[in-house]
């Protein structure tokens, strides 16, 4: 069943638990922590993570934008309260990938890692035993309301033969610049989960569009 993940960092955040209520038929929440150094901006940490854990109607999806994530692994879990569902670092900000999804599995949560776009899927040869999920990005990280890009469409497409000719059951996850018609697109080609942004929360019935965005199963 086609999943869809809201991206809070397209919410109010003057209004977080307001928007977070709105968006409460979705399947998860995704966070997007920014550490200023892997991506220019600075997003969620521990603490609005906690208050976010507090309120949330439904799971949390961890997606660390951060360098060196083993760092705050132990302090993100703690804040997710046992809302966490996924915690999901990027391929390019581990020097140890390996290791660091281990710490992520010994927290007993599900680990994920993210490709930027430039980055190919061939670097998880090696790790996909550790993973539950695959994050391809559709934009290069760090910003909200980006363009989708289209070139992403046959990397998703080779991350779904990889896995199966692997015989892994990992989720394919995709990320930015997703709306009702680039949601048919990504579907298509083998993604299970959508991360919506300003597509939901830019608009006035945000349940609605989730309804919509999850029609694009039927393309399959």
């Amino acid at each position: 069943m086609l999943k869809i993940a809201p991206s809070l960092l397209a919410a109010d955040f003057a209004c977080l638990k307001h928007d977070i209520m709105r968006v409460a038929n979705a399947d998860y929440l995704h966070i997007d922590v920014m550490d200023g150094q892997f991506v220019p901006n600075i997003s969620f940490g521990p603490p609005v993570i906690a208050h976010i854990a507090r309120v949330t109607p439904v799971p949390l999806d961890v997606h660390l934008m951060i360098e060196e994530p083993e760092r705050l692994l132990g302090d993100i879990f703690a804040a997710g309260r046992g809302k966490i569902d996924c915690i999901t670092v990027h391929a390019e900000a581990c020097q140890h990938l390996h290791r660091t999804l281990q710490l992520i599995k010994n927290l007993e949560v599900k680990a994920g890692v993210a490709l930027n776009p430039a980055t190919p899927v061939s670097d998880l040869r090696y790790v996909l035993p550790l993973l539950d999920r695959i994050l391809v990005m559709t934009v290069n990280p760090g910003f909200g309301g980006q363009d989708f890009l289209g070139e992403t469409v046959p990397k998703i497409r080779e991350t779904a033969q990889m896995l199966e000719l692997a015989g892994i059951a990992s989720e394919i996850e995709v990320d930015g610049g997703i709306d009702p018609e680039t949601s048919k697109l990504v579907v298509a080609a083998g993604a299970g989960i959508l991360v919506a942004g300003s597509a939901i929360f830019g608009s006035t019935h945000p349940q609605l569009v989730i309804d919509e965005l999850r029609k694009a199963a039927e393309v399959k």
